[in-house]
C-alpha cells in the first residue's frame, strides 16, 4: 500500500490550505479539478515569473523560466523553439544511444558489491542522457555531475552557479556555433526578433532545473520498487509489451513533483473553495494521481493498470516538454533490468521526505544502496 497524505482533504473538501514561505496557498486535490484547472489557463494563469514552482524561486534565479511561465499564445511560440530537441526521444539513433547508456550503467553496477543509486547511478545516467538530448559532448556531463543532487534548491549560491554556467555556454555558442541546444537558442527568432539573453537563460534554467532531479528520483523509485517486488522482473520479462503500462503506473505512483503553481487573475471557486483574485493555487498532481474517482484501488500498484490518466507530466497546454525523454529512460530501464537482472537487493534506503505544515510526503530517496545480481550469476548459483 502506498501512503497518500491527501486522502482525507481530497474526499471531504477537495482542497487543502497550506502555507509556503508565509503565503497560504490553496491546493487543488481532485483529479477532475486539477485537470480542468491545468486546461483553463485564462482562470489559472502561468504568467507568473518565479511563482510557478512551489516554493517560489525569486531567491534562486533571476530570469523567467521559458516556456513554462507564460500563457498562450506566447507559450506555444516559445515552445516551438526548443521542441525539436525534446522530440529526439522518438528518433531511433537517440533511442539506441540511451539504451547503450543504461545497458553500460547496469553492467558496471553488476560488477561491484553494491551501488548507491541516487548519486552513483541515476545522477550520472541522467546527466549523460541530457547531453544527448541537448546535442552536447558527453564530457559535459561531468560538470553537471559535480553539482550533485538538488543543486537548484539549496540556496541562491547554487542558483547562481547554474546561471553562470548557462552564460558561459551561451557565449561559447556565439563564438562557436554548432547544432547544440545553446546554438539553437542563439539562432532562434521570436516574433520576428532574436531572443534576448534573459530569454535564452530562461530556457536553459528550466531545462536543467526541471530535467535533472525529477528523472533522478524517478530512476531511484523504479529500482527500489523492483527490489521490493522481485516477481515484477519475471512478469515484465514474460512479455515486454507490459513495460509501457508498467512504466505509466510507476510514473503515477512515484511522481517526484508534488505540485505546481498558478495565479488566479480574478476571484474564482473550486470545490466550494473561494480563491481571491491574484492569489496563487497549487495544482497538486500527487493528490490527483491517487483520486479513487479516477483510479480504482489507487493506493495499490497495478503494473497492468489501464486506462491510466495520471497527471505526472501535467495536462493541457503546459504538458511537460521532457515527458518523452522521461518515458524513454524509464521504459528502457525496466526492459534492461528485466533482461539482465535476477534480483535487486536492498542494502540501505534513506527516503527523501517533503515536510510541509499541512502534509508530509515521501519524494524519492536521499540515498539508496542496492546490490544487483545478474541472471547469469543466479543460474551459476543454482547449478
Amino acid at each position: 500500500m502506498i501512503d497518500d497524505p491527501f486522502s482525507t482533504p481530497r474526499e471531504t473538501s477537495g482542497t487543502l490550505s497550506c502555507p509556503f514561505q508565509g503565503e497560504s496557498i490553496t491546493m487543488l486535490l481532485r483529479h477532475a479539478d486539477v485537470r480542468a484547472a491545468a486546461r483553463d489557463w485564462q482562470t489559472f494563469s502561468s504568467d507568473a515569473p518565479f511563482r510557478v514552482p512551489i516554493p517560489s524561486e525569486e531567491d534562486v534565479r533571476s530570469v523567467r523560466q521559458l516556456p513554462i511561465e507564460t500563457n498562450p499564445p506566447q507559450h506555444g511560440e516559445y515552445r516551438d523553439i526548443v521542441e525539436p530537441f525534446f522530440s529526439r526521444p522518438k528518433d531511433p539513433a537517440f533511442i539506441a544511444a540511451i539504451t547503450s547508456l543504461i545497458d553500460a550503467a547496469l553492467t558496471q553496477a553488476c560488477t561491484i558489491d553494491s551501488i548507491e543509486i541516487v548519486r552513483d547511478f541515476a545522477l550520472p545516467l541522467q546527466s549523460q542522457a541530457l547531453t544527448h538530448l541537448l546535442g552536447l559532448d558527453i564530457s559535459e556531463a561531468q560538470r553537471w555531475i559535480s553539482w550533485g543532487i538538488h543543486v537548484f534548491r539549496d540556496g541562491s549560491s547554487k542558483g547562481q552557479q547554474l546561471e553562470d554556467y548557462l552564460r558561459e555556454r551561451l557565449a561559447h555558442a556565439v563564438a562557436h556555433p554548432s547544432n547544440d541546444f545553446f546554438s539553437a537558442l542563439h539562432a532562434a527568432s521570436y516574433q520576428g526578433r532574436s531572443l534576448t539573453l534573459e530569454e535564452k537563460l530562461g530556457f536553459g534554467n528550466l531545462t536543467f532545473a526541471g530535467g535533472r532531479d525529477t528523472i533522478i528520483h524517478m530512476i531511484a523509485c523504479a529500482m527500489h520498487y523492483l527490489a521490493e517486488n522481485p516477481p515484477a522482473l519475471s512478469w515484465l520479462r514474460e512479455d515486454p509489451r507490459r513495460i509501457i503500462h508498467a512504466a505509466e503506473e510507476l510514473l503515477r505512483v512515484f511522481m517526484p513533483l508534488t505540485h505546481i503553481g498558478r495565479i488566479c487573475p480574478n476571484e474564482t471557486s473550486v470545490a466550494d473553495t473561494t480563491i481571491p483574485a491574484q492569489s496563487r493555487v497549487s495544482l497538486c498532481w500527487a493528490a490527483a494521481n491517487f483520486d479513487p474517482q479516477a483510479f480504482p484501488s489507487p493506493n495499490q500498484i497495478h503494473l497492468d493498470r489501464k486506462p491510466n490518466p495520471h497527471l505526472s507530466f501535467g495536462f493541457g497546454t503546459h504538458l511537460c516538454l521532457g515527458a518523452a525523454h522521461a518515458r524513454l529512460i524509464l521504459r528502457t530501464l525496466l526492459r534492461l533490468c528485466a533482461e539482465k537482472l535476477d534480483h535487486l537487493h536492498i542494502i540501505a534506503a534513506e527516503p527523501r521526505i517533503e515536510k510541509e505544515a499541512a502534509y508530509q510526503r515521501t519524494l524519492g530517496f536521499e540515498s539508496l544502496h542496492l546490490r544487483l545480481q545478474t541472471r547469469e550469476v543466479a543460474r551459476e548459483k543454482t547449478t
